[in-house]
């Protein structure tokens, strides 16, 4: 049974490694969090030196950032990646989902325009999808644009949309016609963000009370011209619907890094003294934990290569669909885990993880951040309810 790569992606990989090695990424600043509409120092550079070097978007054309890269020294490029913490950009929204929409989805003025901009990392998005009253569910949207000569005229409410005190730009889903089904009178506008009617309130989170990625965006009168209107009038659910495909074809990856990083935390802990002054690793619970995140980390990975081996195939991948709910979770439980184990030690600082980027963080705030991973992208309920529809095939609303 061969259970790893073909020498051509292996090769891949390995030249991979050695163009990082001879580029590193830029060095991150602890001492300032940026938001993921804005570019720090160096993150632009380092982003348009993956770009002219065809390692940004390595599927794509060389035109386009990449190097006509197949499905499987993709998917390497993306174990490197995340196994290595490396960040492609500080803008994902913008390479990850509005670069890849336009260029499917948008005319070939609007290519021109905005793709290659976007992936030199010259102009920077937040996505505005979420509202109050609609949540994850974006057909009930009502942020409204109407027609008005040459342009269009947007009033409404945002909610969630990261990085938008920075943003340039709103990749922007409204209701234009209100009196047909919720599903048919949606667009997708690009939307100046930095004009007059534009206010953001940030939403602090509760790792970090001073650094707000997410915030509220009001609309009041605010401007877009006709030309940005993109995928065509009332065809914003299409568009939608593609938009998630690029959020989430390889998001599953990120996910289970971070539990197979975490896991070799957890084991590390079995050093750790318990309650009763013995090694952790000598506690009965304790072992059963281990053996059980050792078996869902290896499963999700399996999942995970399963979903992708029929995406590169041009079938059908259900187990898509699975990927973020189950490896959000797994990760969470994985977590709390943690905190159990490490009582009030777990608020003791430490170098590394999700805060590690930024200086020490806690185990404390590993867990509160893990949340975020089961609400961002479509929260947990919703995707129960999309896989029961749409995997399983049973009835729904």
């Amino acid at each position: 049974m061969h259970l790893g790569y073909d020498g051509d992606v292996e090769a891949f990989r390995a030249e991979l490694l050695e163009w990082l090695g001879r580029n590193p990424p830029p060095t991150e600043d602890g001492s300032r969090q940026f938001s993921s509409g804005a570019m720090p120092p160096g993150g632009g550079e380092w982003q348009r030196r993956l770009f002219n070097a065809g390692w940004l978007v390595p599927g794509w054309p060389p035109e386009l950032g990449g190097r006509r890269a197949t499905p499987r020294q993709q998917m390497a490029y993306f174990e490197e990646f995340d196994r290595l913490g490396i960040r492609r950009t500080y803008n994902p929204q913008g390479l990850s989902i509005v670069a890849p929409s336009i260029l499917e989805f948008g005319d070939e003025a609007q290519r021109r325009q905005w793709v290659l901009p976007t992936l030199r990392a010259e102009v920077t998005w937040c996505l505005g999808l979420s509202e109050p009253n609609a949540g994850s569910d974006l057909a009930g949207l009502a942020t409204r644009a109407e027609l008005d000569g040459d342009h269009f005229v947007i009033n409404g409410e945002k909610v969630w949309t990261s990085g938008a005190g920075d943003a340039e730009y709103c990749w922007c889903f409204v209701r234009t016609d209100p009196a047909v089904p919720k599903h048919q009178g949606i667009s997708c506008i690009i939307v100046p963000m930095r004009q007059p009617g534009v206010q953001f309130r940030p939403l602090a989170p509760l790792t970090d009370k001073d650094h707000a990625d997410f915030g509220q965006v009001y609309f009041t009168n605010v401007t877009a011209p006709a030309e940005n209107l993109v995928g065509g009038l009332n065809n914003g659910w299409r568009v939608s619907m593609g938009q998630l495909a690029h959020e989430r074809g390889l998001l599953w990856m990120h996910f289970v890094t971070a539990v197979e990083k975490n896991f070799e935390h957890l084991v590390a802990l079995g050093s750790h003294a318990g309650p009763g002054g013995t090694d952790l690793r000598q506690d009965a619970r304790f072992r059963d934990q281990v053996g059980r995140f050792y078996v869902e980390a290896l499963a999700l990975r399996c999942m995970g290569y399963r979903g992708f081996t029929s995406f590169a195939r041009g079938e059908p991948s259900p187990v898509q669909q699975l990927m973020k709910v189950a490896s959000a979770e797994v990760g969470q439980r994985l977590l709390l885990a943690m905190l159990e184990a490490l009582g009030i030690e777990a608020m003791e600082p430490w170098e590394g993880g999700r805060f590690g980027m930024f200086g020490a963080g806690t185990w404390a705030l590993e867990y509160l951040a893990s949340f975020h991973d089961t609400i961002g992208g479509g929260t947990s309920e919703i995707q129960r309810n999309i896989i029961a529809r749409r995997v399983l095939g049973l009835p729904g609303r």
